[in-house]
Parts: structure tokens; sequence; C-alpha cells
């Protein structure tokens, strides 16, 4: 676990961003591009995990007091991020129904120690 309060002194989405990377590339994930951007939306990270093709949306929060970190990713935010994903695919030249692909969230949360604590949703 890192030491949250230095890490986040900066930017904290990109922050949160690169945590989530090393912490999902020491789960055997290999990182592929960050924050692809399109007029649909935003996806935070691309990855792969085996033949599968990973759409990881990054969420961070101080605290868990209004709720844990994965809770946010909302119908509209989802709505979004599959435009973004299937505008993604279409760039790319890659078929959808011919290449294995899920949608990952990972919650990013600092715990009464001020270390990061990570919860990892897959297939979302």
């Amino acid at each position: 676990m890192q030491w949250i309060k230095q890490v986040f002194s900066t930017d904290i989405g990109k922050q949160a961003e690169s945590l989530a990377r090393q912490y999902l590339q020491q789960q055997g994930l290999q990182f592929v591009v960050a924050n692809y951007r399109c007029r649909a939306g935003e996806i935070d990270l691309i990855m792969r995990h085996a033949d599968c093709l990973v759409f990881i949306e990054v969420k961070y929060r101080r605290n868990t007091q209004h709720g844990k970190a994965v809770e946010n990713f909302h119908a509209a935010k989802r709505r979004k991020f599959v435009a973004a994903i299937a505008h993604y695919l279409h760039t790319q030249g890659i078929n959808p129904t011919a290449l294995a692909h899920r949608i990952d969230v990972v919650g990013i949360e600092v715990n009464a120690r001020g270390h990061a604590e990570y919860t990892w949703l897959q297939n979302v």
C-alpha cells in the first residue's frame, strides 16, 4: 500500500490513475493506453488481461463517509463510458464481437492511516 498523503499532493485524478495502473500491473494486467478521450466520453485506462481487452474506470475517494468510490459508476457515466469504448474499438479497427473485452472499475480510498485501499470490480 502506498502512502496517499504524499502521492496525492498534486493532481488527484492522474495520481489515482497511476496508482490503479500500478496495482493492476501487479495483478498481471498489461498496460495499453491511459486517458483515451473522444466526444462520447473518456476511458481512464485500457489494459490487457490474457486475451481480453479491459476498459477501466478509476474512482477515488478520500474516505468512505459518503459511500465507496466504486459506487460512483452510475448509469449516466456508464453510458458515456460504453460509447467511448465503441469509439475506441472502431478507431482501432477492432471488431467488438471478435475480441473479448470487459469493463472494470477500480476504487481507491484512503484508510484511517493514510494508505490506499483498492477495490477492483471486474466485468461490471
